[in-house]
Parts: C-alpha cells; sequence; structure tokens
C-alpha cells in the first residue's frame, strides 16, 4: 500500500482532535509529578529512617517500566473493586513515573546549594521553614530549571501510551483513524510530525527559560 500524501493531509483535523488533551495531560502530569518529585525528596530528609524507605520507593517506581504501572492502575485495580477514569489513570501514573526521577532532580537542585546560606538564614532568626521557602527554594529552583523543562518535553513524549487505556489523545485519534480507514502509514505519520513541532515548541520555551535566567552558555 502506497504513502497518500492527500489522505494524509486530510486526516489531520482528526488526528488534530487529540492534541487539547495531549497538552493537558502533559501539563497535568508536568505538575503532579513536581509536586510528588518535592515530597519524595522532602520525606527522604526528614528524619534517618525516613530516608532508605524513600529511596526504596523512588528506586521502585524508577525500576517499573511506565506502561506496567498504566496497565496495573487501569487493569488490575478493578479486579480488586477500584476502577478510575483512564484519563486519572493517565495523568497520575505519568506524575508518579516521572516524580521518580525529578525526586532525583530536586535531590541535585538542593545539594547545590551552599550549605553556608542555610547555616547563615538561621543565625539571622528564619525559621526552618522561611529558611527553606525564602533562601532554599529560590535558589534551588534556578539549579533545576533546566532538568524541569528538559523532563516536561519527557513526559509529553510519553504520552502516546495513554492510548493502550484509550485516552484520547493524539495517538488515540490516530489509532481511531487508522482503524477507520484500514490505513496506518498516513495517521502515524501525521502524528509524529505533530509530536515534533510540539516538542520543538516545548524546547524554545525552555531555551527561552534558560536565557532569562542566565543559564545558556555563551556563544563564542
Amino acid at each position: 500500500m502506497n504513502f497518500d500524501c492527500a489522505f494524509a493531509v486530510r486526516i489531520v483535523p482528526l488526528v488534530l482532535q487529540g492534541v487539547g488533551n495531549t497538552i493537558l495531560v502533559t501539563i497535568l502530569s508536568f505538575v503532579g509529578a513536581t509536586v510528588f518529585g518535592f515530597v519524595w525528596e522532602m520525606l527522604r530528609r526528614s528524619h534517618p529512617l525516613m530516608h532508605p524507605a524513600t529511596q526504596f520507593i523512588i528506586d521502585a517506581i524508577r525500576s517499573t517500566p511506565l506502561l506496567v504501572q498504566i496497565y496495573f492502575l487501569f487493569f488490575v485495580l478493578p479486579c480488586y473493586g477500584v476502577t478510575l477514569p483512564a484519563l486519572f489513570v493517565g495523568v497520575f501514573g505519568l506524575s508518579f513515573y516521572f516524580s521518580g526521577y525529578l525526586s532525583e532532580v530536586f535531590k541535585a537542585g538542593i545539594d547545590a546549594v551552599p550549605a553556608g546560606q542555610g547555616e547563615a538564614a538561621q543565625s539571622l532568626g528564619l525559621s526552618r521553614r522561611d529558611t527553606v521557602v525564602f533562601v532554599i527554594a529560590p535558589q534551588m529552583l534556578r539549579n533545576i530549571a533546566a532538568p524541569l523543562g528538559a523532563y516536561s518535553i519527557s513526559i509529553l513524549k510519553s504520552t502516546p501510551l495513554l492510548a493502550v487505556i484509550a485516552v484520547p489523545e493524539m495517538q488515540g485519534s490516530a489509532f481511531d483513524v487508522a482503524s477507520d480507514t484500514y490505513r496506518y502509514a498516513e495517521p502515524m505519520f501525521v502524528t509524529e510530525i505533530l509530536f515534533l513541532i510540539l516538542a520543538l515548541i516545548a524546547v524554545a520555551f525552555v531555551t527561552g527559560l534558560e536565557r532569562r535566567l542566565g543559564l545558556s552558555t555563551p556563544s563564542h
């Protein structure tokens, strides 16, 4: 079966029907992964006894394939009476999986802040909470801006996995077109191009953020 360029152009609006959900899932999952990742790191630092337990959870998250986690949430939990909407499973699954990686990003960002900053803040009478919020956090966020941006793009590129649980994102829309027309090359090609465009937009945004924060390497 030959590739039909005219057919590929005609189905672009059909595949684009899922772009809104793709962007929504990416944003919600990134926010969720950031929150979960920060919580894991705070728990890991909260008490010596919490460190090994939290580290085990983080390692377990990172050592299990994302698709397996999604299948567990969507297909296994209903066997025990827990049925969750596909969109919720998709967002939670991506958030939970990438939180394991973002916890390490937060760890590196916090460790990069000189210890003397916190000591100086506490010597001035700031509470532990104020020290974290007003002294450590701003410097940490500057340190982790670039890797956070990179992981946001990774989350975007992982959203096609949600097609297996019928989340109506772009890959799911492409599968719908393919199942109706029995043509797979054109829908997959269109989806690839659209994801490339979204990724390039995200890269441009992250690059602009890095320049604004003064993180980009000056050209010679």
